[in-house]
């Protein structure tokens, strides 16, 4: 645990290469390549992370400005993500999470029931987050630890299901996101999508960032419409036509960025994909294609996710001051509005208008959820020791407080046995049938390989 804490603690710049050289290593390449490939995808979390916290900066004092002159007065503070992390770790489950996690990955590797190899081991911090709510809602830590197991297997199982649709809509071959806060909005964003296309005359509507760059030419591309809608927060903010400007020009070369930075840290993770497919594919039989499982954040720079959690930030201030029942005050996390549309883009095809659609619903669904489960999130931080902001009486945040499932699993196993039961008939029930889909589709490759030869 002291080596797993200390190599956590370096951040995932340092992280990453030292296990994706590791893992090339473990593999079977060359070290030279190994090295190489893990420095490579440390500078394209570097790149991200900066661009990152780019749109953060320039986001969070805007947003600030809308919500003062909007004379928002909510008692729940959205406190942001890198405190949820801290408070998920500094709970009794996060103290655990780290070997636990580790542990059921191999598991579901060695019996099939996942292709991915989940080397995000930060991220682990999702699933504390809703054994910690858990804990703190029966009083019981065993309910805790099973709750982040099973939380962690449905969310594997979904970084599977939707890894084809990630490497044909957003460009990363070999990679699976089995990210706790941006898989948790898939199986809502299956159902409204469906209904979507039961509506008549809304299933005809087709708006994709190709098509807005071929009917408006230049003003279609990521840079103009970055720009525009960077332009038009600046103004809602009140901000100087300097300020306006710059934080246009900003945000437009933030769409701009992100993408470039996530093709410098594909550039370092094809070498490790293509190993652990050859490596598999002469130690293991009906084990199909593996995937290496990151933060969602490489996924982030598709223009459609880009262009439409822009145009939300404004419209999630807007729905917490009308929203009723809403007592959050959104503003740490707008600038991870990106990160619960990820995996949305392989279900709507990248469609701005229907991941326009269930973003919306996402963000009003999310600011009920963050309230309902502020009390318990208030408690964790206490317990961590947390010191709260300023006049808050109580906190939340939009990653993991939002989080539907983390919701989901903490009001299911308040009931005793019953929840439990349910929630592992679920996750049991996914991991099977990941099992025989990917055994399925191995034989289904394995005969057409036959075939070919």
């Amino acid at each position: 645990m002291g080596i797993l804490n200390y190599i956590v603690d370096l951040g995932p710049q340092v992280m990453m290469p030292i296990i994706i050289t590791i893992f090339g290593l473990i593999l079977g390449a060359k070290f030279g390549k190994a090295l190489r490939a893990g420095l490579t995808v440390g500078v394209g979390f570097i790149g991200l992370n900066l661009v990152i916290g780019l749109l953060g900066g320039s986001l969070g004092p805007a947003a600030q400005e809308m919500v003062t002159r909007l004379g928002l007065n909510l008692t729940v503070i959205d406190v942001g993500w890198p405190a949820a992390a801290a408070i998920a770790f500094a709970s009794r489950v996060g103290a655990l999470i780290i070997p636990i996690g580790l542990v059921v990955n191999i598991v579901m590797l060695l019996t099939n029931t996942t292709q991915t190899l989940d080397i995000d081991i930060w991220d682990f911090w999702h699933f504390a987050f809703t054994g910690a709510l858990v804990t703190g809602a029966t009083g019981s830590i065993m309910y805790g630890i099973i709750a982040a197991v099973l939380n962690m297997i449905i969310i594997m199982v979904i970084a599977d299901l939707t890894a084809p649709g990630i490497e044909k809509y957003i460009g990363l071959p070999g990679i699976s996101l089995p990210h706790g806060f941006s898989g948790a909005f898939v199986p809502g964003a299956l159902v409204v999508n469906k209904i979507l296309d039961l509506i008549p005359g809304i299933n005809k509507i087709e708006i994709d960032t190709e098509t807005l760059q071929k009917r408006f030419g230049v003003f279609g591309e990521p840079l103009i419409i970055g720009t525009v809608i960077g332009i038009v927060i600046g103004i809602a903010a009140g901000y100087n036509l300097k300020g306006i400007l710059v934080l246009g020009i900003t945000l437009g070369g933030v769409l701009v960025l992100i993408p470039k930075m996530a093709a410098m840290l594909m550039e370092g993770l094809i070498p490790i994909s293509d190993s652990a497919q050859e490596f598999v594919s002469k130690r293991f039989k009906n084990r199909g294609k593996i995937y290496i499982g990151l933060d969602s954040a490489v996924g982030i720079g598709h223009p459609t996710t880009l262009s439409v959690s822009l145009v939300l930030v404004p419209i999630t201030i807007i729905l917490a001051a009308i929203l009723p029942g809403n007592r959050v005050l959104p503003f740490a996390d707008l600038a991870v509005i990106p990160f619960s549309l990820v995996m949305l883009i392989p279900i709507t095809k990248g469609n701005v208008f229907r991941t326009f659609i269930i973003g919306f619903i996402n963000m009003a669904v999310g600011l009920l959820i963050a309230t309902n489960l502020a009390p318990l999130h208030t408690q964790m931080a206490i317990d961590a020791n947390f010191t709260m902001p300023p006049g808050a009486t109580m906190i939340s945040s939009i990653c993991d407080g939002a989080n539907p499932l983390s919701w989901l699993f903490t009001r299911l196993m308040s009931i005793p046995f019953i929840g439990v039961s349910i929630l592992a008939v679920i996750a049991i029930g996914m991991a099977v049938y990941n099992r025989q889909r990917i055994i399925k589709e191995n034989r289904k490759d394995a005969s057409a390989e036959n075939t070919e030869e």
